[in-house]
């Protein structure tokens, strides 16, 4: 029986990560996020900061290139593993396994990409706000200065941006890539919740 997986990619301080939380415990279901890396970790049997320090990170080198490019998985316990793109077809793995095993909520790490032809009833959102909510949000939650908060904000979202277009070759933020587009500036947290659940029912029963 398929399983109800929603996905949730976010700019930084749109408030999404709450939101994903909030939303897997109202409809008590799985949640997925930077647990992610330990839950592949035990797998592989390496240490969770080997995952950590790739997580979400890209450029890599001409010789990790190659070995993306040439579709072949390497074991974990190989020395060839270390490549960035390696742990991320190793993630990728994770993520596929944990959709088959029970309806969830997964922040980010492409698992909108990973899972679009998974068979499983899948809601793929993007929660997004301007820039200025945003840093406000930031500068609040951080107690930090605006400038500082406006380089977090700027730097973390060209981040995910360039791991997005790298791993895809698509574009993070493009509607195309999300069934569920939401600006959270618009609505409150439950508001934006609702919308959510509401698109997952709808999802699901068309399915049938």
């Amino acid at each position: 029986m398929p399983n109800t997986v929603i996905t949730i990619a976010r700019g930084y301080g749109s408030g999404g990560r709450v939101i994903g939380q909030r939303l897997a415990k109202e409809m008590d279901i799985a949640y997925y996020d930077r647990n992610i890396i330990y839950l592949t970790s035990d797998k592989s049997g390496l240490d969770p900061q080997f995952f950590s320090l790739h997580d979400e990170n890209v450029k890599p080198g001409f010789f990790e290139r190659l070995t993306y490019f040439s579709k072949k998985d390497i074991p974990p316990e190989s020395r060839r593993f270390s490549s960035k793109e390696n742990v991320f077809r190793y993630q990728q793995k994770m993520i596929r396994e944990l959709a088959e095993k029970s309806d969830c909520v997964i922040i980010g790490r492409c698992a909108n990409y990973t899972l679009k032809d998974c068979g499983h009833h899948l809601l793929r959102v993007f929660i997004w706000a301007p820039d200025e909510v945003c840093v406000n949000n930031v500068m609040k939650k951080l107690s930090i200065s605006r400038a500082d908060a406006e380089k977090m904000v700027n730097d973390i979202d060209k981040h995910r941006r360039e791991y997005f277009r790298y791993y895809t070759g698509n574009d993070w933020e493009s509607a195309k890539n999300y069934d569920l587009c939401i600006n959270s500036a618009e609505y409150s947290t439950e508001q934006v919740i609702e919308l959510i659940r509401r698109s997952a029912g709808i999802m699901s029963s068309l399915a049938e």
